[in-house]
């Protein structure tokens, strides 16, 4: 899937993590905390295809443009 790109570097702190919810993290903490960037750094590829694929989050996808900015901050290089 091609994702347009955007004119702004992301973050984790301003662009990533908002994109989670409290009741995503809680459902998540024992497995990897995604309000923290080390944790979702390291799982980025596995959220991405959890989401994609619908698998997550549990009550209806993403919309398409917060896919595709997890997407262009996994190929920023997860920047923090």
């Amino acid at each position: 899937m091609p994702f347009p790109v955007e004119s702004h570097e992301l973050s984790f702190e301003q662009d990533i993590k908002p994109l989670f919810r409290t009741k995503d993290r809680a459902a998540m903490l024992t497995r990897f905390d995604l309000f923290d960037h080390a944790d979702v750094a390291e799982h980025a590829d596995a959220i991405l295809g959890s989401l994609l694929s619908g698998r997550m989050p549990c009550d209806g996808a993403w919309p398409e443009a917060d896919l595709e900015k997890l997407q262009r901050w996994i190929d920023m290089g997860k920047p923090a």
